[in-house]
C-alpha cells in the first residue's frame, strides 16, 4: 500500500455558528468525511463534537491535532472490532 504524502490542505468549517479554518492532510480529510458518514453527521457537526471533547481535556491540543487524535482513536477502535470478528 502506497502512503499518500501530501502537505496539509486548509478548509473552512463552521463550529457553533463561527467559521474557522483547519489544515489537515488530504488523507485525514478523507478519513473525517468517512467518519462523519459512519456517525450519521455532517462534517461540521462531527468537528464541533471533537472540538467540545478536546476543550474538556486538561491540556487541550489544537483543533487539527485533536481531529487527528480522534481519527486515530476511532479508526483504532474500528480495527479492533474488525479483528475480533
Amino acid at each position: 500500500m502506497e502512503i499518500p504524502y501530501h502537505p496539509p490542505v486548509k478548509r473552512s468549517v463552521e463550529i457553533a455558528g463561527h467559521k474557522t479554518s483547519i489544515s489537515l492532510e488530504p488523507l485525514f480529510w478523507d478519513m473525517l468525511k468517512a467518519a462523519a458518514v459512519r456517525e450519521g453527521l455532517p462534517v461540521n457537526a462531527l468537528v464541533a463534537r471533537i472540538d467540545a471533547e478536546r476543550l474538556e481535556a486538561p491540556a487541550p491540543p489544537g483543533l487539527a491535532g485533536a481531529i487527528r487524535i480522534w481519527l486515530f482513536a476511532h479508526c483504532g477502535q474500528q480495527a479492533d472490532v474488525t479483528q475480533e470478528r
